[in-house]
């Protein structure tokens, strides 16, 4: 099928945004545990879109963070700063979703809104012809 790979780039970026949206208002609620996971969901929804722009298929979370770390930040095509960004709330995500007795604190989960937005246009002007 014509477009469908487009389509999929199209609608990869899009739920990028509604995720991110969905962290603004978790955050607006001080659920931080929660803000987190949906970051980290904002920025890798947006970096599948950008992998598979560049016919990339990783099938896993740790497939998709080495293809953007090797394809993207190693060769400058992306800045390092966000690869950083990327690769904490990674870990962070894990963190907040797996262990027990841990909860995030709004000083620390803030400051990602930001790069995680800029990431999501940065890989939107990337893919969009």
């Amino acid at each position: 099928m014509k477009g469908s790979k487009e389509d999929l780039i199209k609608y990869r970026l899009q739920r990028a945004k509604d995720t991110y949206e969905d962290a603004q208002i978790l955050a607006e609620r001080q659920k931080w545990n929660s803000t987190v996971n949906r970051l980290y969901y904002s920025a890798f929804y947006a970096v599948m879109a950008l992998l598979l722009h560049s016919d990339l298929s990783p099938t896993t979370h740790n497939g998709t963070q080495s293809n953007f770390s090797e394809h993207f930040i190693k060769t400058g095509r992306i800045p390092i700063k966000f690869g950083k960004s990327y690769s904490q709330l990674f870990a962070w995500r894990l963190k907040g979703d797996y262990d027990d007795l841990f909860d995030f604190e709004e000083e620390k989960v803030l400051p990602y809104f930001e790069p995680v937005k800029q990431l999501i246009g940065l890989i939107e002007e990337m893919v969009t012809v």
